[in-house]
């Protein structure tokens, strides 16, 4: 079965003793699971650098952005309740840092920040308990998408979506956002604060263990998701 695919001739990888797989390649080629383009997430220009720019409202942010927070966090933490826990406390984090945002690439600051909060999630489950919102708990304002309309852009097929939920964070969290938002190795390099071999082992090393998951499902290709895949 195959679930990649490179798109040019590369160079032959190498492996080097820490384990990290040392290739040129710049862009991920998605196979698995697609998803819609990033745009890189770069640090903000300067303000100066823009002149009359004008700071978004934290409504309108919400507004332009909570689908696409709410989705990786939805294919990162494989539950409701986690990705709505997610996004709010990415919203939270945005909230209490626009104004001191500079003009720049929202969407590269939204993976970084919803991609930090997912791991330190995971990495304090096992000492903090977490207690649900009280119903009465005031939600994100926006207009609101069918639940057809949610399940549909956040749900990958089931099988797909438990191999990625077997996958140690760190790996997971490379593929996603390699072969589901769409970043570069770079990009991906930036929004996690990890050098660029530490990417190419994690992609190479989860989407191998997604081959072995999804073995079974050989003649033909992995199913995307269940209302088909969109780009």
């Amino acid at each position: 079965m195959r679930l990649s695919r490179t798109t040019s001739q590369r160079p032959a990888q190498r492996t080097t003793p820490d384990g990290e797989v040392s290739s040129p390649a710049a862009v991920c080629d998605p196979e698995v699971v697609t998803g819609p383009r990033a745009t890189a997430p770069a640090g903000p220009e300067p303000a100066a650098a823009v002149e009359g720019w004008v700071a978004p409202t934290w409504e309108q942010v919400v507004r332009d952005h909570s689908a696409r927070v709410y989705r990786l966090a939805y294919r990162l933490s494989g539950n409701q309740q986690d990705a709505e826990d997610l996004t709010q406390e990415t919203f939270v984090r945005v909230f209490r840092s626009l104004a001191d945002f500079s003009p720049g690439t929202f969407e590269g600051w939204l993976h970084r920040i919803t991609t930090n909060l997912f791991l330190d999630m995971v990495r304090r489950r096992q000492r903090i308990r977490f207690d649900a919102l009280p119903e009465d708990t005031e939600r994100l304002p926006g207009a609101a998408p069918s639940p057809e309309q949610v399940y549909a852009d956040t749900h990958l097929d089931p099988q797909v979506q438990a191999a990625l939920d077997a996958l140690s964070p760190e790996f997971r969290v490379a593929v996603v956002l390699c072969d589901i938002e769409g970043l570069t190795y770079e990009e991906i390099s930036a929004t996690l604060g990890i050098k660029l071999g530490t990417v190419r082992s994690r992609i190479h090393r989860g989407r191998v263990q997604l081959r072995e998951a999804l073995a079974h499902l050989a003649p033909g290709r992995v199913p995307l998701t269940e209302a088909g895949a969109t780009s």
